[in-house]
């Protein structure tokens, strides 16, 4: 068995382990992953969405031997290397069935399955001897990861959707998406945005498997929860990428943003600056790991969508509770997407396209 990623973990990413950005420009001094001072430089105070948000256009560092965060390039692809060796290898070897499910309004079944990795196992990763080296963190507990494959006929019709609808409901704009199909998703706050060399990543011949990369955002997933629990917000970072003509996949990873001044819910900006009611609740922060991929199957004319996801909600649920939830919750996303798509038809075709 192949030793665990250093990356596919619930152990969220901190501020030192990404790659170079001007909301993260502070001093070198580095404690447990983090950086410990600011090295100057201007950072936004607007509460608007829009104008929090730092964009990245240069994304390698001035000087690089100076900077001790990841190259972006690397980064990126070491992830996504990771990810699609756990959803075609790792996934289908080690999980095992949990139930199936039928899908309405979706034409579907799905097939749910489960695998739980022993602290023990995670034990072997090799934190700082990877490609990407991370700090080691003090405690790794263990992860319950769940999964759900289903297949979708390759139609512009009710209950199903065309390979071009999928790639628009789930790799363009991924989080914004995400928040309009799910009910329970209150906000999608886009925290900090990398533009990829594109130009460059074409000249690697190491990324000829990837095209259309994207490491866009940093993103605060909000979800409200039944009364009585307390509001979630899970800060993830979001990449994605085609993997070929007909198939892509999307990877989102734990962060920890609290330091980071454009942050909004992570670093309480939220309390008094919230938009709504909902919005300036004080939220218990979460995390999770995804990754979701999906291809088009020649033969059969079908769409092979696959999600694999890891979570802790924190709070005062116990872990034994949110696992019983977790797979009729991911399951229901698939009805969530065929919806969605549906209304979208409405308007017109869907804009497809990166």
């Amino acid at each position: 068995m192949a030793t665990p990623s250093n990356l596919l973990r619930l152990v969220p990413l901190q501020p030192a382990e990404l790659p170079s950005h001007p909301a993260l420009k502070l001093s070198v001094h580095q404690k447990g992953g983090k950086r410990m001072s600011p090295a100057g430089g201007t950072q936004l105070r607007s509460t608007d969405h829009q104008k929090t948000t730092q964009t990245l256009n240069a994304s390698e560092p001035d000087n690089p031997e100076a900077d001790p965060c990841p190259t972006i390039l690397p980064f990126i692809k070491a992830i996504l290397d990771a990810a699609v060796v756990f959803i075609d290898d790792t996934l289908p070897t080690t999980f095992e069935p949990h139930s199936n499910k039928s899908s309405t309004p979706a034409k579907t079944s799905v097939e749910l399955l489960q695998r739980n990795i022993s602290a023990k196992e995670l034990s072997k990763v090799d934190w700082q001897g990877s490609k990407i080296p991370r700090h080691p963190p003090d405690n790794v507990a263990n992860e319950a990861w769940f999964a759900r494959r289903s297949r979708h006929a390759n139609q512009q019709a009710k209950g199903t959707a065309n390979f071009s609808e999928f790639d628009y409901g789930l790799r363009i704009d991924h989080c914004q998406h995400e928040g309009d199909y799910t009910p329970e998703v209150y906000d999608t706050f886009k925290v900090l945005d990398w533009k990829i060399p594109d130009a460059l990543a074409k000249v690697e011949s190491d990324f000829a498997d990837y095209q259309n990369i994207t490491m866009s955002t940093v993103f605060e997933m909000c979800h409200k929860l039944p009364f009585p629990l307390s509001t979630r917000v899970f800060p993830v970072l979001v990449i994605t990428a085609t993997t070929g003509e007909q198939d892509f996949i999307v990877v989102q990873l734990p962060v920890e943003i609290g330091t980071i001044q454009e942050a909004f819910y992570s670093n309480g900006r939220n309390l008094t600056d919230g938009s709504s009611a909902l919005k300036r609740k004080r939220p218990i922060m979460g995390k999770y790991t995804s990754i979701e991929r999906c291809v088009l199957r020649p033969i059969s004319n079908e769409i092979e969508w696959t999600m694999a996801t890891t979570s802790d909600a924190k709070g005062w649920l116990p872990m034994w509770m949110q696992k019983m939830g977790v797979p009729g919750a991911i399951a229901k996303d698939v009805d969530f997407l065929m919806d969605w798509i549906r209304e979208k038809r409405k308007a017109g075709p869907l804009k497809v396209g990166a």
